[in-house]
């Protein structure tokens, strides 16, 4: 999901960007018999970039923070441990980086045209809920994964659900412990988000939720 709404950011950035450009250096647009700052209806073309920029964020921002919310209840799981250490450090970093990149975009279009201010706010609050979602996260020990009657729950930069409704095999392969179902369904979540310590916990745990008559569950490497 946070790779899908990244994707979307950056999708609506690009025509954002070239409006920005023809109306910030006043450059001709030939096909309108214009030019960039003369261009009619500009103002509500900015602000239509801006609310969609920032329904899309919003999005991701209520989708995390009700994840975090829920591993955080951890009476409600069988099974509910923090992060393990190498998949917080990428959290961390991904998630400060990603953020520095949307402030810089949002500084950088508003520098060139003040007209393009909602983009720009929006670009600003992706940036600030990033950083405030690290630190609570952070404070909080609120990056997690845990083990429900009905599904596997992680909860950090982005919010992967597994349910068991329909699993056939689990296994690990390489970096990702990967979920079989039928009808060729397959879902997969990196295995450093459990602690190395813990692993053989989460699938004693995983085990007890699932019927082993219908579900394979190995966990050598492969």
């Amino acid at each position: 999901m946070n790779r899908f709404i990244n994707a979307l950011l950056l999708f609506i950035l690009f025509p954002t960007l070239a409006l920005t450009i023809f109306v910030g250096f006043d450059l001709p647009i030939e096909s309108l018999h214009t030019t960039g700052a003369l261009m009619p209806h500009k103002k509500i073309v900015f602000i239509s970039l801006g609310l969609v920029l920032l329904i899309i964020a919003l999005r991701r921002t209520v989708r995390r923070w009700m994840g975090m919310n829920l591993v955080l209840k951890k009476d409600r799981f069988k099974w509910n441990q923090p992060a393990g250490a190498e998949r917080l450090k990428r959290v961390n970093v991904y998630t400060v980086m990603e953020a520095v990149v949307f402030l810089s975009v949002g500084i950088g279009l508003y520098s060139v045209t003040p007209h393009v201010w909602l983009p720009a706010l929006a670009f600003a609050v992706v940036f600030l809920d990033n950083m405030l979602f690290l630190l609570i996260g952070g404070s909080k020990k609120g990056f997690r994964i845990g083990i429900t009657s009905k599904a596997v729950i992680m909860a950090d930069r982005d919010v992967q659900l597994v349910y068991f409704s329909g699993l056939r095999k689990v296994s690990i392969h390489q970096d990702s412990i990967y979920f079989d179902y039928i009808n060729d369904l397959q879902l997969h979540f990196p295995i450093d988000a459990i602690d190395p310590l813990k692993r053989d916990d989460f699938f004693e745990h995983l085990s007890a939720q699932l019927d082993r008559d219908r579900v394979f569950i190995t966990t050598k490497r492969s």
